[in-house]
């Protein structure tokens, strides 16, 4: 007779996304129950995240958005097997509200609990796809990161790169303000590249003929303002900035690919929902997996799958003394 599946509830309150969801685990391998987000719309006025008014919001909408979770996946919460929640990194006051919320939980529920790197689970958002194995490349890019990691084996992260300035969602955001497109600026600039001439802003290649495989994205910042102050559109400055940032996002990973023999390439985070991104690497010749719907963006369902593969991996659990960190690297080997 087959055990019983076990069910993990993830948290992830690292920004102003709220997030929680559930992974079961069982002998057929993983799947994602319910994946519940509240994204937090009074930051729109700022054009960007404000620290404390993201805790506020966290602490405020974490209970309704975990009964959520649980009537979508049909459970009680006397049924959760597990807890994981973001330790790092992030907005630590923001990380707070849900590691505290997922330890409290653990406690009550006297179930093992886990706390989880973000990167991991935008990483698990995408791997559990498929179930892969490694060996592969992982490339995270959001709005607070830009970062490409070898994974020769399971639970080994080996840095290969990473943006020397800011991220690539970062600098989405930023070019969307500055063209008066909105905020978030990843689906803004999509939306309004739609209707541009992606060949009407010269951009310049960042990094070009580097050896190493870093990115950098204030160049394009900085030849966006420009270009702005010139009198381009914002439907063409927004078409020629995708193009560009698409293009050294893929040149960059297909060079790693080649030099570390990896054919598969897992590509996750919020800039990973881009259409354009998507289309360009379906291009190539390597084998790409992003993450499903409603993944792409920090949630509470992949740090659910970080937590079962914590399980799957035989990781102990960790201490309830575990803290909120800024900065974490995930870069292990």
């Amino acid at each position: 007779m087959s055990a019983a599946p076990l069910y993990i509830l993830g948290i992830d309150t690292s920004c102003d996304d709220t997030g929680v969801g559930i992974a079961q685990l069982g002998a057929g391998g993983v799947q994602v129950r319910a994946n519940r987000i509240w994204t937090q719309a009074v930051h729109a006025q700022y054009g960007g995240v404000m620290p404390e008014l993201a805790s506020r919001e966290h602490v405020e909408r974490i209970d309704a958005v975990m009964a959520d979770a649980l009537e979508e996946a049909g459970l009680k919460v006397s049924d959760i097997g597990a807890v994981a929640a973001t330790a790092g990194p992030g907005l630590v006051g923001a990380l707070l509200v849900g590691l505290m919320y997922g330890k409290g939980l653990a406690q009550a529920l006297d179930v093992p609990f886990f706390a989880a790197h973000h990167l991991e689970g935008h990483i698990f958002a995408a791997a559990s796809e498929e179930n892969l194995q490694a060996p592969y490349l992982a490339l995270v890019v959001s709005g607070g990161h830009t970062h490409l990691f070898d994974v020769p084996e399971e639970g080994r992260y080996v840095l290969v790169g990473a943006t020397r300035d800011d991220a690539a969602g970062e600098a989405f955001d930023k070019i969307a303000r500055l063209a008066g497109l909105g905020y978030p600026g990843g689906p803004a600039i999509a939306e309004a590249a739609l209707r541009g001439n992606p060949d009407a802003v010269p951009f310049k290649e960042p990094l070009q003929g580097q050896k190493a495989f870093e990115f950098s994205f204030s160049g394009l910042k900085t030849a966006a303002l420009l270009a702005h102050k010139a009198g381009a559109a914002p439907e063409d400055l927004a078409a020629s900035f995708q193009k560009a940032a698409v293009h050294v996002l893929v040149k960059t990973t297909r060079r790693a690919a080649e030099t570390y023999g990896r054919r598969t390439v897992v590509v996750s985070g919020g800039v990973a929902a881009n259409t354009a991104l998507r289309e360009a690497f379906a291009a190539t010749d390597l084998h790409v997996v992003f993450p499903g719907k409603g993944l792409n963006t920090d949630n509470g369902a992949m740090i659910a799958l970080a937590g079962a593969a914590a399980l799957r991996a035989g990781r102990p659990p960790s201490p309830l003394a575990a803290g909120a960190t800024a900065y974490a690297p995930l870069a292990n080997g």
